[in-house]
């Protein structure tokens, strides 16, 4: 596949096909592309859970799904039941202290840990290209996939049920799998921004 139809093809996926399961041979691939993202100072400061086997996954939602009633019920009750079907979930975590250690060293000339020297937090930036490299690969091995983030609330049990280290953070999380019928989501009514419309050449105001 062509690098610009693959963009192209790359959308999110909420409704999988719950009988076939990703290759392990894919998976591996996926994680492979996600460990090639670039990363300030070559820190590597992330790590990814994979969950495959079916209780692991429905721990996974029983920790990440929001207890308090959804306004909007129907809505979030089928977006669940189709994320739910996805026979592969993986986890992206940001680890800050890594990268704090890592420029404490001397080839990076800082003698501190200081998180005032970052003005923006490049564990997660770097973190989010790993999990972009993943969401393409998936469109390169024929299949689809969702990022979405876990609820605030929600991150302590979701660190308790899968004995997270403290100074891992996760990002959000990813379903792949098989593509099943599925339903576009609102959103997208906004319509994609033209280049014109974001992009200021030379300096911000015309």
């Amino acid at each position: 596949m062509e690098f610009r139809e693959l963009i192209g093809r790359r959308r999110m996926v909420r409704n999988y096909d719950p009988d076939r399961p990703v290759p392990a041979e894919v998976v591996d691939r996926l994680l492979d592309s996600a460990i090639r993202a670039p990363s300030a100072g070559f820190s590597q400061g992330w790590g990814f859970l994979v969950l495959e086997r079916p209780a692991d996954r429905d721990r996974f939602w029983s920790a990440t799904t929001p207890v308090a009633a959804d306004p909007d019920t129907e809505r979030r009750s089928r977006w669940l039941t189709g994320m739910r079907r996805a026979p592969l979930i993986i986890v992206p975590h940001a680890n800050r202290s890594a990268y704090l250690d890592r420029y404490a060293q001397p080839d990076k000339g800082w003698t501190d840990r200081d998180e005032a020297r970052w003005p923006v937090p490049y564990w997660y930036v770097d973190t989010g290209f790993a999990a972009l490299l993943m969401l393409l690969t998936v469109v390169d091995e024929g299949l689809g996939a969702c990022f979405f983030g876990i609820p605030p609330e929600r991150v302590e049990p979701y660190r308790a049920a899968f004995d997270v280290p403290d100074e891992f953070t996760p990002i959000g999380a990813i379903t792949v799998g098989y593509r099943a019928a599925d339903f576009r989501s609102p959103s997208l009514r906004r319509g994609r921004r033209p280049v014109d419309e974001v992009v200021h050449r030379g300096r911000w105001s015309p």
